[in-house]
């Protein structure tokens, strides 16, 4: 079970997909489902999907994204956030570029985890859109990660995320993260938002990046989410404390992919992010 959120490009209206277990992909025509938080309960728990309120659109979602639509974020989501140094080898990248190594030692140890506010929602980069990589920094990477959804103060479904990022800045500094984490353009999830109760342990699956430039294959890499030092529940504690959390918010978990340092961004570069029963979050990449 899959849900995505699009514009209808004739007419400019906002609408809910569904894609069932068989993948085919059907419309949600019900006045009282206007978005996908619309689909949850008071208590945060998904309703059931009346069969009578489907419409047909494809056969698959290669069909669907070639319809005359644009696909928007799968969840309203009025904050992004995003956690760091959880994998280990996002730690051991990170001392390596930095000039102050031990911070990222002793925030991968430590019981609090790093944790940024990433962006709003009119920041975010819709699936198929141009994420940025920052005009003044000579080193900059994707950062593929598993990202998850809040509803009253709980988990309640899973996305690929793209968290951009400015690699030089950050290693001239860890005190400059804000500028390297957050700036036009940086954030990008989807293209499918998926029910928690429909993936089997989310902490068991396949990531993988692909990078092509002019056609050609620049970059591959993979990790698993088993390798988290901190899983999405223990994130999630740390989230909620002392902070109010807007239903509908995204949590960007980490990357265990990381780039090697003689590889950075170009324009027009185009990434692929594919997260096992998830999806596959395209983007190509502009200079802001």
């Amino acid at each position: 079970m899959k849900f995505y959120q699009y514009i209808d490009k004739n007419t400019g209206d906002k609408f809910i997909a569904y894609e069932s277990i068989d993948k085919k992909i059907y419309k949600l025509d019900s006045s009282a489902i206007r978005n996908t938080l619309d689909l949850f309960t008071d208590n945060g728990e998904i309703k059931n999907i009346d069969e009578q309120n489907l419409v047909f659109l494809s056969k698959n979602y290669n069909e669907f994204i070639k319809m005359n639509i644009k696909l928007l974020p799968p969840i309203d989501s009025p904050e992004t956030w995003a956690f760091g140094v959880t994998y280990m080898d996002s730690m051991k990248e990170r001392q390596a570029e930095s000039d102050s190594p031990d911070v990222y030692d002793k925030v991968y140890n430590a019981d609090r985890p790093e944790s940024f506010f990433k962006a709003t929602y009119d920041r975010l980069v819709e699936p198929g859109g141009n994420v940025g990589i920052r005009g003044d920094s000579e080193w900059n990477v994707p950062e593929p990660e598993l990202t998850f959804f809040i509803c009253k103060n709980k988990i309640i479904g899973f996305t690929v995320g793209n968290d951009m990022s400015s690699r030089s800045i950050e290693g001239e500094n860890p005190l400059y993260l804000p500028q390297a984490k957050v700036y036009s353009r940086s954030a990008s999830f989807g293209p499918a938002f998926v029910p928690i109760g429909t993936i089997n342990e989310h902490q068991k699956l396949s990531v993988e990046m692909k990078i092509f430039r002019n056609n050609s294959e620049v970059f591959s890499g993979k990790c698993n989410t088993s390798q988290m030092k901190r899983n999405c529940n223990y994130l999630l504690d740390w989230l909620l404390r002392h902070n109010d959390i807007p239903d509908g918010t995204a949590v960007m978990t980490g990357t265990g992919i990381i780039p090697p340092p003689e590889f950075t961004l170009m324009p027009s570069d185009k990434i692929f992010i594919t997260i096992e029963n998830i999806g596959t979050l395209e983007n190509q990449v502009t200079i802001v």
